[in-house]
């Protein structure tokens, strides 16, 4: 009777690790072909090029973008529209090379709306010469931002990022 049971125990065991194998095939095959993160910072590059050149045919300003960023600047937004009031607004949102957001608005509406619209709590915060023009900056509750004026636009760079990474996009800004 001993030698039965011990066949029955090693009848289960086997049965058991042959169960196991199963599954693990099965999981193994899942993993490969169900899609997964690729490991990055789940941030989602955005093509701007088409959006640019669709603005500036509506546009009743020049629209700026930016010319001669790295890589590290990564566009992750953009728009073009006309609010209610008839104003055209012109966003293209960046993640920067310091993880921080920075954008582009652009709008014909007037500078201190588009100011406290954009930056809330924008307080005025010194300025800037930024390729021979002359940006005022503010300081909001969450952002800051650059801004000038030129023509019938207001052109402000905004963001969490730093006055320096401001700068940078503001620097790299071409009609």
């Amino acid at each position: 009777m001993a030698a039965g049971n011990n066949r029955r125990g090693r009848q289960t065991v086997r049965d058991m690790i042959l169960s196991m194998v199963a599954v693990m095939g099965v999981a193994l095959v899942a993993y490969l072909t169900i899609p997964h993160g690729s490991g990055g910072d789940g941030v989602r590059v955005v093509d701007y090029s088409a959006a640019v050149a669709s603005a500036k045919r509506a546009a009743p300003y020049p629209i700026l973008a930016p010319q001669g960023l790295s890589d590290q600047w990564r566009a992750t937004s953009v728009s073009y529209q006309i609010d209610p009031n008839g104003h055209a607004g012109w966003h293209l949102g960046f993640v920067t090379p310091d993880g921080k957001y920075a954008a582009i608005e652009q709008s014909n509406e007037p500078k201190a709306d588009l100011v406290n619209t954009v930056v809330s709590g924008a307080a005025p915060d010194g300025s800037a010469t930024i390729a021979g023009q002359d940006w005022t900056r503010y300081q909001g509750d969450r952002y800051r931002g650059l801004t000038v004026a030129t023509g019938s636009a207001t052109t402000l760079v905004t963001g969490s990022a730093s006055y320096q990474e401001l700068d940078e996009l503001a620097q790299a800004l071409k009609p």
